[in-house]
């Protein structure tokens, strides 16, 4: 094969590379011809992946369950890579590896895109959610439900942390609270005491902790809290605030992050709702959730009222907040 002046080029800006590092390309280059082709099994560690579903019962729909929980984690994981994308954004590194502080803001389009793709992840969770709930027998189900004891979906950090990554953390405070941290210096440790999602794993009848919240406490918490720290000065809107006055009006951008608020907070939580009152209601009262949370306070959108950015939504928008008119405002024209 003849070396060709682009190839020769290669070369050169390889020994380059390696010469800046004090490395030896020869070295590197008995590796590449030593080493085994690349196949698609290995490279994303398919026989893993496919050995990870473990049912606790003999009920075929079990595994249904179990995977479609997983493929959720995957998507979250998708949608917290992007976060990382957007705080991170405007960061000078230099060739080294060496930080070297940060540009003044982020660049809007960079923003709307990877917004854009957090929406992509949320909404192709919402629309598929149906796999999970029209896949498995209600009987079956309502069965294999209780080998998982205490175990629930409440206790997904990754949500957590998205929803940590979206918004500045008084957003996060229960209703009931959120007065009280409104001008308040309070700091990301006194406010977590208050999150909003505690309430919604307490025992029914008693008010107290149900042993799935001790659980995500004991594992989490300082892990949230650390998040939460560190994105104070670079969750979503704190970049938002950081744009030109002219960027800030961007209807691309303002739509964006009213669909994201949409997803996270009315589609996402109302596909759920809608799943508890299929598998958990029944006359005379409902059946309780895995975990023991209030999923019938906890889960639907007009009784939360978690927004991550009311500054962008109209006073009658926030009054009916939850309702399926919402979803038609952040699709016209404006906000595509």
């Amino acid at each position: 094969m003849e070396l060709t002046p682009e190839i020769i080029d290669k070369i050169t800006r390889l020994k380059e590379k390696y010469d800046t590092m004090g490395q030896d390309i020869n070295s590197y280059l008995d590796g590449l011809l030593l080493s085994n082709y690349l196949p698609y099994w290995e490279y994303i560690h398919l026989d893993t992946l496919l050995s990870l579903q473990n049912p606790k019962t003999d009920f075929p729909d079990e595994s249904i369950f179990i995977m479609y929980h997983q493929i959720t984690e995957l998507y979250f994981k998708l949608a917290l890579h992007e976060f990382d994308q957007i705080a991170n954004n405007g960061k000078i590194i230099k060739p080294n590896g060496e930080d070297a502080g940060w540009k003044e803001k982020i660049e809007v389009n960079f923003f709307i895109e990877r917004v854009n793709r957090i929406n992509c992840y949320f909404e192709a969770l919402t629309k598929s959610f149906a796999i999970m709930v029209d896949g498995m027998e209600k009987e079956q189900f309502l069965r294999f439900r209780m080998a998982l004891l205490p175990a629930s979906g409440f206790q997904s950090a990754q949500y957590r942390m998205i929803e940590i990554c979206s918004t500045d953390f008084k957003n996060l405070i229960d209703k009931d609270f959120q007065t009280q941290y409104k001008n308040s210096a309070a700091s990301i440790e006194e406010m977590f005491e208050n999150i909003y999602w505690k309430k919604g794993a307490t025992e029914l009848a008693t008010g107290k902790k149900t042993l799935t919240l001790k659980q995500f406490e004991k594992k989490y918490s300082k892990k949230l809290i650390a998040l939460a720290n560190e994105y104070n000065t670079k969750n979503l809107w704190v970049k938002y605030i950081s744009l030109s006055e002219t960027d800030k009006k961007n209807p691309k951008l303002i739509g964006a992050l009213k669909q994201l608020d949409v997803n996270v907070n009315v589609n996402w939580p109302l596909v759920h709702y809608k799943s508890a009152v299929r598998y958990l209601h029944k006359n005379p009262e409902d059946v309780a959730a895995t975990g023991g949370t209030n999923w019938q306070k906890y889960l639907p959108p007009r009784f939360q009222k978690r927004i991550f950015y009311p500054e962008l939504w109209t006073k009658e928008e926030i009054d009916n907040w939850g309702k399926s008119w919402v979803d038609s405002v952040t699709a016209s024209p404006q906000h595509i």
